[in-house]
Order: C-alpha cells, then sequence, then structure tokens
C-alpha cells in the first residue's frame, strides 16, 4: 500500500510540473518543437544518468561523471586542433572515458576506498587535467570539424511545422540508443541480475560466488564511458570545448536516478524510471527558462527535488523494512 501511495504521489507531482507549464506558457510549452528542443536539451544528461544508474544499482555512485565529460570533450577539442580524424579522437576520447573510469573502479572495488571519497578525489583529478590539455581555455571555432559538429545540428526527419522541418536531433537518438543498451544489460542479461544481487546485499553475493571485485569494476567504467559520450556531445552542440562544461551534470544526473526510483516498486534504480526523472528536470528547466527564472533559483528546486525524491525512497525502504518485519 505504501509503495502505491509512493508511486501515484510521484506520479501526480510530474503530471502537476506538466500541467503548471501548460496553463502559464499555452502558446509554447505544449508545442511539438517545444517538445523535440527539450529532447535535446536533456540528451547529454539522459547519457549520463543512464550510465550512473548502472553503479547505483549497487548503491555506489560516480561523483566525477562531470568533469569526466569535460576532459573528454577538451582531449577530442585538442585531437581536432593537432589534426586528427573525427573517428581517431572521438576513439580516443572514449578511451579516457573508459580509463577513468576504470580508475574509479580500482580505487572503489580493489583498494576498498568508499564511493564518495574516491569519485571526489577524482573529480578534482580529472578537472584539473581538463583545464592542463585545454590550457585553461575555450577550443572553438575551425579547430571543431564540421563532420562533428553538424552531426549534432541534423536529424532524423518528421516532416514540416509551420512550413519548417521539424526533425528528431542525432543528439536525442544517441541518448535513446544509450539509454536502450543500459536497459538491456540491467534487466535482461544476468551480468545486470548480478549487480542488482551487490545492491540488494553485497556480503551475500560475494558468498554465493558473485565476483564482486570485478563486477563493480566493469560498472564503474560503464559509467566513465557515459560520461565520455556525453562530453563529446556537449561538445559537438556547442561546437567547442572548455574544461568546465559538464560540471552542472553530476548533480542532476544523481537527481534524476533518486526521482526515478520514487516510481519502481522496490525504490530500486532502473533506467527507464531514471529517464522518468530526466524527463521531469529537463520540463522544469525548459519550463523555468521561459517563464525567465532565474537560473541559481532553478539550482534550488534541483536541491530541493533531490530532498524530496531521497526523502521519499528512505520513507518508504523503511516502510518496506517494517513491514517485512
Amino acid at each position: 500500500m505504501l509503495t502505491l501511495i509512493r508511486r501515484f504521489a510521484s506520479l501526480a507531482g510530474m503530471l502537476a510540473i506538466v500541467v503548471f507549464f501548460w496553463v502559464n506558457l499555452p502558446d509554447t510549452f505544449m508545442t511539438a518543437r517545444n517538445w523535440i528542443n527539450i529532447s535535446q536539451q536533456i540528451s547529454m544528461l539522459a547519457v549520463i544518468a543512464a550510465t550512473m544508474t548502472v553503479v547505483m544499482v549497487m548503491g555506489d555512485f560516480d561523483l566525477s561523471v562531470g568533469s569526466m565529460a569535460s576532459l573528454s570533450g577538451v582531449v577530442a577539442a585538442v585531437l581536432f586542433v593537432e589534426g586528427w580524424s573525427v573517428p581517431a579522437a572521438v576513439s580516443v576520447a572514449l578511451a579516457v572515458g573508459l580509463a577513468g573510469g576504470l580508475l574509479n573502479g580500482v580505487l572503489v572495488s580493489v583498494i576498498g576506498i568508499l564511493p564518495f571519497v574516491a569519485t571526489l578525489a577524482t573529480l578534482t583529478v580529472y578537472s584539473g587535467l581538463a583545464f592542463v590539455v585545454s590550457g585553461g581555455s575555450t577550443i572553438f571555432g575551425r579547430a571543431i570539424p564540421e563532420a562533428f559538429s553538424g552531426f549534432a545540428r541534423s536529424g532524423l526527419p518528421l516532416g514540416t511545422l509551420d512550413g519548417r522541418p521539424l526533425m528528431l536531433p542525432n543528439l536525442t537518438l544517441v541518448a535513446i540508443a544509450v539509454a536502450l543498451v543500459v536497459w538491456v544489460v540491467l534487466e535482461q542479461t544476468s551480468y545486470g541480475r548480478r549487480l542488482y544481487a551487490i545492491g540488494g546485499n553485497r556480503e551475500a553475493a560475494r558468498l554465493a560466488g558473485l565476483r564482486v571485485t570485478w563486477l563493480r569494476l566493469s560498472a564503474f567504467a560503464f559509467t566513465g564511458v557515459g560520461a565520455a559520450i556525453a562530453g563529446l556531445m556537449f561538445a559537438a552542440r556547442v561546437a567547442s570545448a572548455n574544461p568546465t562544461q559538464g560540471s552542472g551534470l553530476m548533480l542532476t544526473a544523481i537527481a534524476a536516478v533518486f526521482l526515478g526510483m520514487t516510481l519502481t516498486e522496490n525504490g530500486q534504480p532502473r533506467v527507464l524510471a531514471t529517464m522518468a526523472g530526466v524527463a521531469v528536470l529537463g520540463i522544469l528547466d525548459n519550463g523555468l527558462t521561459q517563464m525567465r527564472v532565474d537560473s541559481y533559483v532553478r539550482e534550488v528546486l534541483v536541491g530541493v527535488i533531490i530532498i524530496l525524491a531521497v526523502s521519499v525512497s528512505a520513507l518508504s525502504r523503511r516502510g518496506l523494512m517494517r513491514g517485512a518485519r
């Protein structure tokens, strides 16, 4: 009963946000073009939040994803300046994300450092490396190949609206593809079931013969690659790269996962629920921007949403534990 009330309240709250903006922005909010715009705006967040879900199902989290996104973006941009081709530069940037994720995994699963401490430290390391690689400046202009930035400006044609072409952006398609891959990995494979087993009871999973160390390490590597993909998407979208452009993604990604947890039956992270959380945050940001609400007020609201989502999840789990007794 408590679970149903929690899920209903979460759905009702999300619907209320949509209705609020629909009423206050009747001419712009509920248009096809605006919803497509929202889908592109949240695409980077969706990628990071989807891959963040992989580590959070185990009860871990990664604070370094924002700085890793920045580092991967500037690595690709610097390689473009050096004359590297788009496939080669993108491959190196993805490898940087993989290496960063593996380092996080080693620190957490092999050495045994708490995820908060380990990834807080690597957040600083990756952020510093982004400044070193970029020289502390923004890389833009002709240094960014058209083949790279043009990818973010194109998409799947959907027809015309008001005499103008309407298309589903490539960045949205990338986000959908990443979310689908994560869903398959977590929900349809034995690997995903093992990750959930670790999140349920790590010691019991170890005693059952699961390779807990390797599984946690691989999950952090997964998240590192996701951060690199998001960093590349960000750089392509704005046709530039700077060492701080991914800094705001970590907090909102965690918020999206916790929001999604209020929708699931047992309060566990699920990637589809995470995508619902991403959508809510994107709608909130889009609506408040159209209403010309200051950015710092939006940050306060995101913080409040995190507090509410975590509180609801904690109270629900406490109720479930009492019911089990």
